[in-house]
Protein backbone atom coordinates (compact mmCIF):
# COMPACT_ATOMS: atom_id res chain seq x y z
CA UNK A 1 0.00 0.00 0.00
CA UNK A 2 1.18 3.47 -0.80
CA UNK A 3 1.11 6.27 1.73
CA UNK A 4 -1.94 7.83 0.00
CA UNK A 5 -3.83 4.50 0.12
CA UNK A 6 -3.08 4.14 3.86
CA UNK A 7 -4.35 7.66 4.56
CA UNK A 8 -7.53 7.04 2.51
CA UNK A 9 -8.21 3.71 4.28
CA UNK A 10 -7.75 5.33 7.71
CA UNK A 11 -10.10 8.23 6.87
CA UNK A 12 -13.40 6.33 7.58
CA UNK A 13 -12.06 5.20 10.98
CA UNK A 14 -10.98 8.73 11.83
CA UNK A 15 -14.38 10.12 10.76
CA UNK A 16 -16.17 7.48 12.86
CA UNK A 17 -13.98 8.30 15.89
CA UNK A 18 -14.61 12.03 15.44
CA UNK A 19 -18.34 11.39 15.07
CA UNK A 20 -18.38 9.31 18.24
CA UNK A 21 -16.38 11.94 20.13
CA UNK A 22 -18.75 14.66 18.88
CA UNK A 23 -21.78 12.65 19.94
CA UNK A 24 -20.25 12.02 23.35
CA UNK A 25 -19.57 15.75 23.77
CA UNK A 26 -23.19 16.55 22.84
CA UNK A 27 -24.51 13.96 25.32
CA UNK A 28 -22.18 15.24 28.05
CA UNK A 29 -23.26 18.81 27.32
CA UNK A 30 -26.92 17.84 27.46
CA UNK A 31 -26.35 16.11 30.80
CA UNK A 32 -24.60 19.22 32.11
CA UNK A 33 -27.50 21.44 31.05
CA UNK A 34 -30.03 19.05 32.61
CA UNK A 35 -28.04 18.92 35.81
CA UNK A 36 -28.13 22.71 36.02
CA UNK A 37 -31.92 22.45 36.30
CA UNK A 38 -31.50 21.11 39.86
CA UNK A 39 -28.76 23.56 40.84
CA UNK A 40 -29.37 26.26 43.40
CA UNK A 41 -31.90 24.43 45.61
CA UNK A 42 -32.80 26.49 48.68
CA UNK A 43 -32.26 24.19 51.67
CA UNK A 44 -33.46 27.00 53.96
CA UNK A 45 -37.00 26.83 52.55
CA UNK A 46 -39.73 25.46 54.84
CA UNK A 47 -40.10 21.67 54.96
CA UNK A 48 -43.60 20.16 54.87
CA UNK A 49 -44.26 16.58 55.91
CA UNK A 50 -47.00 13.99 56.24
CA UNK A 51 -46.95 10.39 57.49
CA UNK A 52 -49.14 7.72 59.03
CA UNK A 53 -47.26 8.08 62.33
CA UNK A 54 -45.00 10.77 63.76
CA UNK A 55 -42.94 10.39 66.91
CA UNK A 56 -41.05 13.36 68.39
CA UNK A 57 -37.97 12.39 70.42
CA UNK A 58 -37.12 15.73 72.08
CA UNK A 59 -34.09 14.58 74.11
CA UNK A 60 -32.52 12.97 71.02
CA UNK A 61 -33.52 16.01 68.90
CA UNK A 62 -35.12 13.92 66.19
CA UNK A 63 -38.48 13.17 64.68
CA UNK A 64 -39.33 9.70 63.34
CA UNK A 65 -41.94 9.57 60.59
CA UNK A 66 -43.26 6.21 59.43
CA UNK A 67 -45.81 4.90 56.96
CA UNK A 68 -46.26 6.63 53.60
CA UNK A 69 -43.86 9.44 54.48
CA UNK A 70 -44.09 12.43 52.15
CA UNK A 71 -41.66 15.32 52.70
CA UNK A 72 -41.38 18.37 50.44
CA UNK A 73 -39.25 21.49 50.29
CA UNK A 74 -40.02 23.93 47.50
CA UNK A 75 -40.22 21.69 44.42
CA UNK A 76 -38.10 18.87 45.93
CA UNK A 77 -40.11 15.88 47.18
CA UNK A 78 -38.99 12.79 49.10
CA UNK A 79 -41.22 9.77 49.71
CA UNK A 80 -40.27 6.72 51.79
CA UNK A 81 -41.60 4.13 54.21
CA UNK A 82 -39.68 5.64 57.16
CA UNK A 83 -37.58 8.72 57.85
CA UNK A 84 -35.65 10.11 60.79
CA UNK A 85 -35.24 13.87 60.89
CA UNK A 86 -32.34 15.13 63.02
CA UNK A 87 -32.56 18.76 64.08
CA UNK A 88 -30.87 21.41 66.20
CA UNK A 89 -32.88 23.65 68.50
CA UNK A 90 -31.07 26.97 68.76
CA UNK A 91 -33.90 29.46 69.14
CA UNK A 92 -35.82 27.63 66.43
CA UNK A 93 -35.76 24.23 64.80
CA UNK A 94 -33.07 23.78 62.17
CA UNK A 95 -33.12 20.49 60.25
CA UNK A 96 -29.65 18.99 60.02
CA UNK A 97 -30.33 15.73 58.20
CA UNK A 98 -33.06 13.43 56.93
CA UNK A 99 -32.40 9.68 56.79
CA UNK A 100 -34.96 7.77 54.69
CA UNK A 101 -35.43 4.03 54.17
CA UNK A 102 -37.81 1.76 52.32
CA UNK A 103 -38.50 2.47 48.67
CA UNK A 104 -37.13 6.01 48.74
CA UNK A 105 -38.13 8.29 45.85
CA UNK A 106 -36.81 11.80 45.34
CA UNK A 107 -38.32 13.99 42.62
CA UNK A 108 -37.69 17.49 41.36
CA UNK A 109 -38.80 19.02 38.08
CA UNK A 110 -38.19 16.45 35.31
CA UNK A 111 -35.83 14.32 37.40
CA UNK A 112 -36.56 11.38 39.68
CA UNK A 113 -34.28 9.14 41.69
CA UNK A 114 -35.06 6.00 43.65
CA UNK A 115 -33.10 3.76 45.97
CA UNK A 116 -33.22 1.70 49.13
CA UNK A 117 -31.77 4.37 51.43
CA UNK A 118 -31.28 8.14 51.19
CA UNK A 119 -29.60 10.79 53.33
CA UNK A 120 -30.33 14.47 52.79
CA UNK A 121 -27.55 16.46 54.49
CA UNK A 122 -28.91 20.00 54.90
CA UNK A 123 -25.54 21.45 55.95
CA UNK A 124 -23.82 20.28 52.75
CA UNK A 125 -26.99 20.51 50.58
CA UNK A 126 -26.28 16.99 49.27
CA UNK A 127 -28.55 13.96 48.86
CA UNK A 128 -26.87 10.54 48.84
CA UNK A 129 -28.86 7.47 47.82
CA UNK A 130 -27.67 3.86 48.03
CA UNK A 131 -28.91 0.43 47.06
CA UNK A 132 -30.57 -0.27 43.70
CA UNK A 133 -30.28 3.36 42.65
CA UNK A 134 -32.08 4.55 39.52
CA UNK A 135 -31.87 8.11 38.18
CA UNK A 136 -34.34 9.18 35.48
CA UNK A 137 -33.95 12.51 33.72
CA UNK A 138 -35.71 13.51 30.47
CA UNK A 139 -35.82 9.93 29.18
CA UNK A 140 -32.19 9.22 30.13
CA UNK A 141 -31.53 6.50 32.72
CA UNK A 142 -28.65 5.72 35.04
CA UNK A 143 -28.59 2.69 37.36
CA UNK A 144 -26.02 1.88 39.99
CA UNK A 145 -25.27 1.31 43.63
CA UNK A 146 -24.86 4.89 44.86
CA UNK A 147 -26.07 8.30 43.69
CA UNK A 148 -24.83 11.64 45.02
CA UNK A 149 -26.77 14.80 44.10
CA UNK A 150 -25.17 18.15 44.94
CA UNK A 151 -28.12 20.54 45.08
CA UNK A 152 -25.85 23.63 44.94
CA UNK A 153 -23.94 22.76 41.76
CA UNK A 154 -26.55 20.49 40.16
CA UNK A 155 -23.92 17.78 39.69
CA UNK A 156 -25.22 14.20 39.98
CA UNK A 157 -22.89 11.22 40.00
CA UNK A 158 -23.67 7.51 40.00
CA UNK A 159 -21.22 4.74 40.82
CA UNK A 160 -21.39 0.99 41.34
CA UNK A 161 -20.65 1.06 45.06
CA UNK A 162 -23.65 0.38 47.25
CA UNK A 163 -22.24 2.20 50.27
CA UNK A 164 -24.39 0.07 52.57
CA UNK A 165 -22.17 -2.95 53.16
CA UNK A 166 -22.62 -4.44 49.68
CA UNK A 167 -19.88 -6.10 47.68
CA UNK A 168 -18.97 -2.77 46.04
CA UNK A 169 -18.10 -4.45 42.75
CA UNK A 170 -21.16 -3.21 40.89
CA UNK A 171 -21.25 -1.30 37.64
CA UNK A 172 -23.20 1.65 36.35
CA UNK A 173 -25.55 1.10 33.45
CA UNK A 174 -28.06 3.21 31.60
CA UNK A 175 -29.36 4.70 28.42
CA UNK A 176 -28.85 8.16 26.91
CA UNK A 177 -31.34 9.28 24.30
CA UNK A 178 -29.88 10.93 21.23
CA UNK A 179 -31.75 13.62 19.34
CA UNK A 180 -32.94 12.63 15.90
CA UNK A 181 -31.13 14.42 13.09
CA UNK A 182 -32.93 15.97 10.12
Amino acid sequence: MTKIEIIRSARPLRMMALGFAGSAAVVAGAQHLSAQGIAGHNSDAPVSYAADRIEVQDKAKRVVLSGNVDISQENLRMRAARTTVAYADAGGIQIQRIDATGGVQVTRAGESASGDVAVYDFNRNVITMTGNVALRRSGDTLNGGRLVIDLDSGLSSVDGRSGSGGSGGGRVSGTFNVSKRN
